[in-house]
């Protein structure tokens, strides 16, 4: 019963972020479409990706950026809000942001006596610390997305995609 209950949770973890993704998306295309009272297919999501182009067009604006900012505060401050926005931001900030953290992904052999390897992303081409310059940092994530490991390791031209 108790590996059940984990196969159910784990199917969660898998399913909830994928459906409910589906679902803001179909929501936001149908509310698209019912606002413009047309029946035309499609046309909800090319003003949904109109929008949100105009929306990014807006926020690297001088006034877009200070409203921006102005919300971003008002979000952090509202509790159990904070949270959600807050994690949504900083991982859509990673993936996409102006900084984004990932850019190259890499192989990394954990193990070297095994030929297993895992799927990283390169953070930072020098390292942190001077006794480690001839390393580089890498993100692994986790099958959660929100937790990983980040490893320094170091500089090998056959990790590179």
């Amino acid at each position: 019963m108790k590996r059940l209950f984990g196969y159910f949770a784990r199917g969660c973890l898998v399913l909830v972020p994928i459906l409910l993704t589906i679902i803001a998306f179909v929501t936001i295309v149908r509310q698209m479409d019912a606002w413009l009272g047309v029946n035309t297919p499609g046309l909800g999501l090319v003003i949904a990706l109109v929008g949100t182009t105009l929306v990014g067009f807006l926020a690297s604006q001088y006034l877009g950026r200070r409203i921006y900012l102005i919300f971003d505060r008002w979000m952090g401050r509202v509790p159990g809000v904070s949270l959600v926005y807050g994690s949504i931001r900083d991982i859509v900030s990673a993936l996409i942001g102006e900084k984004a953290a990932f850019g190259t992904a890499v192989l990394v052999r954990l193990d070297p006596r095994s030929e297993v390897r895992v799927i990283g992303f390169l953070t930072r081409e020098n390292a942190p610390f001077p006794a480690v310059q001839e390393h580089v940092t890498v993100y692994v994530p986790q099958a959660y997305n929100i937790g990983g490991q980040v490893l320094l390791l170091p500089r090998r031209p056959d990790r590179a995609s």
